[in-house]
């Protein structure tokens, strides 16, 4: 595993780190990561997950890797691998596409139709120090094929609560996604997403990675899920809709 020097945690920020965990064995530590918690890299954020999780180090320096990533305002299920062996294993699970991640996230109008998926190829964009992704044609250089599905599971006259399903792994996938059919995230500013829902403020992108199912070091799959915060359930009822 990479070794590196590790970063000065305050005694809040491992308690912090360290409540944070869903599971955790031999091989790997699930967290539930806050929204407004980059998870690596990043010049405005001092402390990233990357950074929080020295606070699980052992004796001989080596310490837990991220295997994936979520962004920064997502909250939710995100894996660490413990040993270089699981890290390979769970890296080459996710290139082959072995893993199923289901997010929650709100939008302001009812899908139409109400479930279904959504195959338009997505362009990365850079600009400045800033990326972002767009919609393509299959024939435009660098464009990349993308399919996401998505499911209605509540609505009201103010919105819907929407099961969203990668199965690719393209940068800011689902959101672009969403608005590529007229229905941005709650929050998403970059996208397109309202500022408000139900007469109250979205503070922040409201996604949430509620579960992943995983191929496990050991065998069989592994199931691991966290229910949405305070504040994704709260705008939820503002709107009327069941979580």
């Amino acid at each position: 595993m990479r070794t590196r020097p590790p970063p000065e945690l305050t005694p809040e920020e491992i308690a912090a780190v360290r409540s944070w965990v869903i599971f955790e064995d031999a091989h790997l530590i699930a967290f539930d990561k806050p929204s407004g918690l980059t998870s690596q890299g990043g010049v405005r954020h001092v402390h990233t997950l990357d950074d929080l999780i020295w606070a699980f180090a052992r004796s001989n320096g080596k310490r837990p890797e991220l295997v994936h990533r979520l962004d920064r305002d997502t909250s939710g299920v995100i894996l660490a691998a413990k040993t270089k062996p699981a890290a390979g294993y769970l890296g080459k699970a996710i290139q082959a596409r072995k893993l199923t991640k289901t997010y929650l996230a709100l939008v302001s109008a009812v899908p139409e139709p109400v479930s279904g998926k959504i195959e338009t190829p997505l362009l990365r964009v850079e600009v400045g120090r800033e990326s972002s992704m767009r919609v393509a044609s299959a024939e435009e250089p660098g464009a990349q094929a993308s399919t996401s599905r998505y499911r209605t599971l509540s609505e009201s006259p103010d919105g819907a609560l929407v099961e969203l399903e990668p199965l690719t792994g393209r940068m800011h996938q689902l959101r672009v996604h969403m608005a590529s059919i007229g229905r941005p995230l709650v929050g998403d500013v970059k996208y397109g997403g309202a500022l408000t829902a139900a007469g109250r403020a979205a503070g922040r992108l409201m996604l949430h990675a509620a579960s992943l199912d995983f191929p496990h070091p050991d065998g069989g799959r592994k199931v691991v899920s966290a229910g949405p915060p305070e504040d994704f359930r709260a705008l939820a009822a503002a709107m009327g809709l069941a979580v």
